[in-house]
Formats: structure tokens, sequence, C-alpha cells
């Protein structure tokens, strides 16, 4: 009865609304599937070949929406076809794209994706139009800024205009969720200046400068990035679940949601966008990161980026059935 009445409480809070604002990358992904990533000088023969609409800002955007929440997308694409279906995918989502720019003369981001038989992923991308964003794109959206629950934010597109978006959420007392993939040499103490950021293990050692292989390891590096600034910390590591350090400063081990993995590319986005949906209703840190886990869980299990994104009932069902709702 326990389970089934907080699966109620999702229900309900989600027919309230909630408003999530994401600054990021609008991309195209460009997939190929083989046998195994290629090494070094290597050429293989691929299995198959997709074009899928991407980016980590869009990714989140549309993982947002489908759980249910009110999401306006801030951004650029450029003057080419790519850009003008990928305006398309994010309005079918019923995302607000009144603040995508489009960039003359420019070609839309592109991510190059190779995706093995046990779903792992190798990717190049070329940012295109997203490499324009400026601050005052960000400036000229405050007052949507203003009126969300919560910030998305990535590393995809320029530097300064994510800070920006990050000083004026502040700003307004809006939550941020910083995704900071991937990992930018050029970052600044500024970047993780917000309420949670969750990085994977790669870009939490990047950031930390420790080693990020293990529960333990992940655990000292969490409490690092909150001496970095962070008031929460999330590292996700993939099949060993996540370590979370909130503000009572110890770092709690959340095992994976078990599934059997066919593309990682978007799990972490899934991830993201799962996890500002339930902050957003005011859920704990523990909940929002449970039901963030059975979201990339879900998304690992399917192709592609935004094609992969869960719709909320999907993750409510996963959730209960593989691994129960918190107490």
């Amino acid at each position: 009865m326990h389970a089934a009445s907080e699966i109620h409480d999702f229900a309900i809070s989600k027919q309230h609304g909630v408003k999530i604002v994401v600054v990021g990358s609008i991309n195209m992904d460009l997939v190929y599937h083989v046998s195994r990533l290629p090494k070094p000088g290597e050429t293989l023969t691929g299995t198959s070949f997709h074009q899928i609409h991407g980016g980590k800002g869009a990714n989140q955007a549309v993982a947002a929406a489908r759980m249910g929440a009110d999401v306006s997308m801030i951004g650029r694409v450029g003057d080419d076809a790519f850009g003008a279906s990928l305006i398309e995918g994010l309005q079918r989502e019923s995302i607000d794209v009144s603040h995508v720019k489009i960039s003359p003369a420019t070609s839309s981001g592109l991510a190059v994706i190779g995706v093995d038989a046990n779903g792992q992923n190798c990717i190049a991308v070329i940012p295109g139009a997203n490499g324009q964003v400026i601050p005052t794109d960000i400036e000229s959206a405050e007052s949507i800024i203003a009126a969300a629950n919560v910030l998305l934010v990535q590393l995809e597109i320029p530097v300064d205009a994510v800070i920006t978006a990050i000083n004026i959420a502040r700003r307004h007392n809006v939550q941020i969720i910083l995704d900071p993939a991937p990992a930018a040499e050029s970052w600044s103490a500024e970047l993780l200046n917000v309420n949670i950021v969750c990085p994977n293990e790669t870009e939490a050692s990047f950031f930390t400068g420790l080693p990020v292989g293990n529960i333990a390891e992940a655990s000292a590096a969490c409490l690092k990035l909150r001496s970095l600034g962070a008031s929460i910390a999330i590292i996700t590591m993939g099949g060993q679940g996540c370590v979370v350090c909130d503000e009572s400063g110890v770092p709690v081990h959340v095992p994976a949601v078990p599934v059997t993995a066919v593309d990682t590319t978007a799990a972490g986005d899934a991830f993201a966008g799962a996890l500002g949906f339930c902050l957003a209703q005011r859920r704990t840190i523990q909940e929002a990161v449970q039901f963030a886990s059975a979201a990339g869980a879900l998304a690992a299990t399917r192709h592609g980026a935004q094609p992969a994104m869960p719709r909320f009932d999907e993750v409510t069902l996963q959730e209960y059935y593989g691994r129960g709702v918190p107490n």
C-alpha cells in the first residue's frame, strides 16, 4: 500500500506542473553501431547508422518534458536543414523554443557517436552554432529563468554563457543543476557555485584531481566537489550506481537499477532531467536520485538520445518493480 500511495503522490504532483529552463546544446547526432569501438588508426565495418536529435541540453529538456514539466530551451541552432529539424523536434515535445536562436551562415551542432555491442560509446562533438551562444542570449531570457523552479546547465556551450545563466538563477533563487560535461579545460570556480553538480566518474576526476574508480574514491571526490562550491554533489557511476553527498557532508551510495544496457549515450541526460523534475516538486534529494537513477537506467536500454528519454509512467513503474519506491 505504501508503494502505491507513493506512486499516487508522484502522479498528483505531476499534474500541478513544474517549470524547468534548460540552457545548453542542441545537436544532431550521427550514430553508428559497431561490434566494438575502433582503435586509433583502425577501420571497422559498422552494422547500422542513424540520424537522431540530441545535444546534452536538448536531451535534458526532452527528458524533463516527458516527465510532465513545463520546459523552456535556451540555445542556438544553425541555419541549415539540421537546425530546422531540431527545432521541430523540440516543439513536438511541447518545449518552448522562443529563446532558441538561429545563427546565420553556421552549421548546427553535430555529434558523431560510436556505439559498441555492449552499449558503450565514444563521442566527437562539433559545436557549430552551440559555440556561438553568448551571455546576451541568456540575459535576454532572464524573465523565464526567474520564473523557473529549476535551471539545468551543461558544458557543451561556452563557459561564459553557462556562468551567466548560473548567476541569473542564483539572483532569483532558482535551483541550479550542473551536469559538467564535457569537462571544460577553461572552467572556473564560478561553475561549481550551484545547488547540485552531477558529473560521471571521468568528469568528477577531472574537476577534483582525484581518482574515481570505486565507491570509496567517489565518496572522497563528492566531498571535494562540495568543498569547491557545490551544495550537493552526485557522482554517477553506471553499473555501480551513484554516490550522493548532501549538506550533511556524509556520502551515501545509491545502487544502480539493474538493466541490460544497449546504449548509454543519453543515460546521464535522462538522469539530470528526471532529477530536476523531482527537485522542482520539492522531493528529497534521496527520492530524486532514486527516481533519476530509474530514468537513466531505462534510457540505457534504448538506442539513441532523445528517442531514449523515458516518460513519467515508465520511470515510476521501473522504480517500483526494479527496486521499490523509497520510504
